[in-house]
């Protein structure tokens, strides 16, 4: 599996745990507060065992950030490239024009 997989794969894994819980909690049929208080329980528990995972994740998140903004980056440099490009060569036709319609 590609590393962009088992990321997507990591990070839905950990979300649809993290909704079974709430959600079993939510349903339960027990006071608020007791819910609350297992809903806390169970995060911190989650967090504790998943700590190592979770931090990962937000690193590889994070280093995805970058690469497509640098991506997004480059592509933008070659687009101002070739519009000035364009313009350029627009500038160059109409300046050949006019010198032959005054020669």
């Amino acid at each position: 599996m590609s590393k962009n997989k088992a990321f997507a794969f990591g990070i839905g894994l950990l979300a649809g745990v993290v909704g079974g819980i709430v959600a079993g909690v939510l349903y339960a049929p027990k006071p608020g507060e007791e819910s609350r208080r297992e809903l806390k329980e169970a995060a911190e528990k989650l967090y504790e065992e998943h700590s190592p995972a979770i931090a990962q994740a937000k690193q590889q998140a994070a280093e995805a950030i970058e690469v497509t903004k640098y991506k997004l980056e480059r592509q933008f440099k070659k687009v101002r490239a070739m519009v000035k490009s364009d313009k350029l060569l627009k500038a160059k036709e109409r300046e050949s024009k006019e010198s032959k319609v005054r020669g």
